[in-house]
């Protein structure tokens, strides 16, 4: 059967307003919040809906290299150590990147910068597979004791439901299995996530009541209930730093009124720093837009003012690439390349493909022989040259589209799943929706896309408003 994002969030949303789902306590906790995200990912994977992402996964071996450095980091830079008191914690993006000469998480850097000189912070830091990237700072704590306890915790204590819950579970999961021809084993997903929710929870309640912060920023607050509702819990105030693409069909943040229909959704934070006015809607936004404040996204502005001058390169085209739809991008590129001698195609592979494009994707392999036709496996040519230099971009919805369309990229959105997170652009008339190459070709040079303010969606950092976020909430 076909299925689409679309169809999948649909399915939830009824089920939320049906079940009343997303106010539903099991265990003490409110579960189904702590496994949407999860559900959602588990039945597009059973259906097909997207492929693989592509990255390299850890051998027995990397993990058992990295389990020592979990007992070393706990000791060393345990959060629980000292007794001092913090005005602001952050809990930033695991995943790091080279930032002038060093690894930093690129969405919560400019807020630290920020806080340097005049406030009293401390950043969290989870590790991104297995490793710590940032240098050591005396202003960060690793969580890894925190997530070794939970470990230990989840060996050593289980879950039973009451026959009421078994019996919702049982009844949502038995729907949800119809509706998509796959089978769950929801039971199972949410006695992990409770486990791992209640060690946490525990955990992150005494560590706020001895840093005693004001405010908690987060970045991906989905990824991190238990900190959000530890703060709540203690009446302080979460903000989450936006990290990527917020839309309609995107269940970290899209609760339409009839999901939440008694209130607030537990668990997501009470204010939200977008990069612009874009972002969210009061259709879909679970707190008030006021609580949503567009302070800017400064990664992209301080590193698109090197690149914002240059000269596009004659017919270049870029294909912005992503592990879970890369087998239908690919061979887009492939075929583009072969039918047009005189484009120049550059494919964009993301980092998490690097290592198994030539494995994952023959249609590269052969097409990079052509003399119009270049992978980018590495990141050392900075993305951002490659947009500035591209007359056109090609993808489907990775946030680099939207950064592409900063540097004025003509651009086309392949007809994917997924492609529904960029409906509002293809309606606006920004973007073009393709279903294949022909069409590409058909529309390369006469699509003609609707103006945008450009600070719509990439603001530059409005430091005033950042710092009345800050000291006022």
């Amino acid at each position: 059967m076909s299925v689409s994002v679309k169809d999948i969030c649909e399915v939830f949303f009824d089920l939320e307003e049906r079940y009343n789902l997303n106010y539903r306590e099991i265990q003490g906790c409110y579960a189904w919040q702590l496994i949407r995200m999860h559900l959602y990912y588990d039945i597009t994977r059973k259906t097909e809906m997207f492929g693989a992402p592509q990255q390299k996964a850890l051998s027995l071996a990397d993990k058992f290299a990295t389990f020592l450095p979990f007992f070393k980091n706990s000791l060393l830079h345990n959060p629980f150590s000292g007794k001092y008191h913090r005005d602001i914690l952050i809990f930033d993006h695991p995943r790091k990147v080279i930032f002038n000469g060093e690894y930093c998480d690129i969405y919560s850097k400019f807020l630290v910068d920020f806080l340097k000189d005049d406030y009293s912070f401390e950043v969290l830091e989870s590790p991104y597979l297995n490793h710590h990237y940032t240098r050591k700072q005396d202003y960060i704590r690793y969580t890894d004791a925190i997530q070794l306890g939970s470990y230990v915790h989840k060996k050593f204590n289980k879950v039973e439901f009451t026959q009421k819950e078994e019996e919702l579970i049982l009844k949502v999961q038995d729907e949800l299995e119809k509706a998509f021809d796959v089978r769950l084993n929801i039971p199972w997903m949410l006695k992990t996530h409770i486990l791992n929710f209640q060690y946490d929870y525990k955990k992150y309640v005494e560590l706020f009541r001895k840093r005693k912060p004001e405010k908690v920023f987060v970045v991906v607050a989905y990824e991190n209930h238990a900190v959000v509702a530890a703060a709540k819990h203690l009446g302080i105030e979460v903000i989450e730093l936006q990290h990527g693409t917020i839309t309609y069909y995107h269940l970290g943040y899209s609760y339409p009124e009839k999901t939440r229909r008694n209130g607030e959704i537990p668990y997501f934070p009470d204010k939200i720093l977008s990069f612009g006015d874009y972002w969210m809607n009061g259709e879909m936004s679970a707190i008030g837009m006021e609580n949503i404040i567009p302070v800017g996204f400064p990664y992209f502005e301080y590193q698109s003012k090197d690149f914002v001058d240059i000269k596009a390169v004659d017919n270049q085209v870029i294909f912005i690439s992503q592990g879970v739809i890369g087998k239908y991008l690919s061979k887009l590129a492939a075929k583009l390349a072969n039918d047009n001698s005189d484009l120049k195609i550059i494919y964009k592979l993301h980092p998490g493909e690097y290592e198994t494009w030539r494995q994952n994707y023959p249609e590269l392999v052969e097409a990079s022989l052509f003399d119009n036709f270049e992978v980018i496996d590495n990141s050392e040519i900075p993305l951002y040259r490659l947009l500035a230099e591209s007359n056109y971009q090609v993808g489907a919805f990775s946030t680099a589209i939207y950064e592409g369309m900063m540097f004025g990229c003509k651009t086309f959105i392949l007809d994917v799943p997924g492609v529904e997170y960029l409906d509002d652009l293809v309606e606006r008339g920004y973007v073009f929706k393709i279903a294949n190459a022909d069409e590409l070709n058909d529309n390369l040079e006469t699509f003609n896309p609707t103006d945008y303010d450009k600070n719509f969606f990439f603001k530059n950092l409005d430091n005033e408003l950042l710092k009345r976020v800050v000291d006022d909430g």
